[in-house]
C-alpha cells in the first residue's frame, strides 16, 4: 500500500471518459491507487459497474456518458462535482476507429463522421465542460488521449489521423485560453498497444497484435502495455508536471520520428 504522502493525486477528483476498458479502466486504477476519487464515464454500463466494484465504491462511481451527447457530458462532470465537491482532472480518452480500408474511395461518409464525432466533438465537449468548473476554482488538468496519429499519416485510417491531428489542435488551442486560469492541457500519443480498439481494428488476437508492433516498432525489446500509458497521465496530471502544458507527449519508443525506409545504422548482430 502506498503511504498518503507517496500518493501523487491524494485528495484530487478525476473524471475519466472511456474508462471501462483499455486506457481508461488502466488509468482509473492507478489514479486511485494514487488517492485520486476517480468518476468512470462510459457508455459500457457492465464494464464500468464491474471496475467501480474492482476500485472500491468508496473511491470511485460510474456515470453513463455518450461524449457525443452534451447533456451526458454536462451531466457526469455535475455528479463528479455534487458527489466529491469539485473537478481536478479531466482525461478526454473515449475514443474509436472505423472499419480498416485503406483506400478513401472504400471509405464511408457515416464512419467518417462517427469517429469524429467521439474522437473529436466528444473530446472537445468533455473539455467544455471540464473547463465549465475548472475556470471558477483557478485550478485544473485537462488531458486527452491522441495517438502517433497525431503526428504522421499512414499509420490508422483516414478518419481516425485527421481526428487526433484534431485531438492535438484543441489540446494547444486550449493551454493558451486556459493558461490565464491556471489550468493545464496536455495530450498522450501512444503507439499501438493491445487494447480492446486496436484488436478490433486490426483483427488480430492480442499475442499476433503485439507480434507485429514490436516487428514495427523502432524501440526493440520492450512492449508498450496500457500500464505505460496509465503512467504517463499520472505523470501529466500530477504536480509533477506544474509547468507543463499544451504538449503532445508521445509514448511511442521514437516511431513517430523515424523514417523506416533510410536504413541508416544497422550494425551487425553480434561485435556491435
Amino acid at each position: 500500500m502506498m503511504t498518503s504522502s507517496s500518493r501523487r493525486l491524494e485528495g484530487k477528483v478525476a473524471m475519466i471518459t472511456g474508462a471501462a476498458s483499455g486506457i481508461g479502466e488502466c488509468t482509473a486504477k492507478l489514479f486511485a491507487e494514487n488517492g485520486a476519487k476517480v468518476v468512470i464515464a462510459d457508455i459500457q454500463d457492465q464494464l464500468g459497474q464491474k471496475l467501480c466494484e474492482t476500485i472500491g465504491s468508496s473511491n470511485s462511481i460510474y456515470v453513463h456518458c455518450d461524449v457525443t451527447n452534451e447533456e451526458d457530458v454536462k451531466n457526469a462532470v455535475d455528479i463528479a462535482v455534487s458527489t466529491y465537491g469539485k473537478l481536478d482532472i479531466m482525461f478526454c480518452n473515449a475514443g474509436i476507429s472505423d472499419p480498416n480500408k485503406q483506400r478513401i474511395i472504400d471509405n464511408e461518409k457515416t464512419d467518417f463522421e462517427r469517429v469524429i464525432g467521439i474522437n473529436v466533438t466528444g473530446v472537445f465537449l468533455s473539455m467544455k465542460h471540464a473547463a465549465r468548473v475548472m475556470v471558477p476554482a483557478k485550478s485544473g488538468s485537462i488531458i486527452s488521449t491522441a495517438s502517433v496519429s497525431s503526428n504522421v499519416g499512414g499509420a490508422a485510417s483516414h478518419a481516425y489521423c485527421a481526428s487526433k491531428h484534431a485531438v492535438n489542435g484543441l489540446t494547444k488551442n486550449l493551454a493558451v485560453e486556459l493558461g490565464q486560469f491556471g489550468i493545464r492541457v496536455n495530450c498522450l500519443s501512444p503507439y499501438a498497444m493491445v487494447t480492446p480498439l486496436a484488436t478490433s481494428f486490426v483483427g488480430l488476437e492480442a499475442e499476433a497484435l503485439e507480434n507485429v508492433v514490436n516487428m514495427l516498432g523502432n524501440l526493440k525489446g520492450v512492449t508498450l502495455k496500457t500500464d505505460d500509458v496509465a503512467k504517463a497521465a499520472l505523470f501529466l496530471v500530477s504536480d509533477e508536471a506544474k509547468y507543463i502544458s499544451g504538449q503532445n507527449l508521445f509514448i511511442d519508443g521514437g516511431f513517430s520520428i523515424v523514417n523506416p525506409s533510410f536504413n541508416m545504422f544497422k550494425y551487425p548482430e553480434e561485435g556491435v
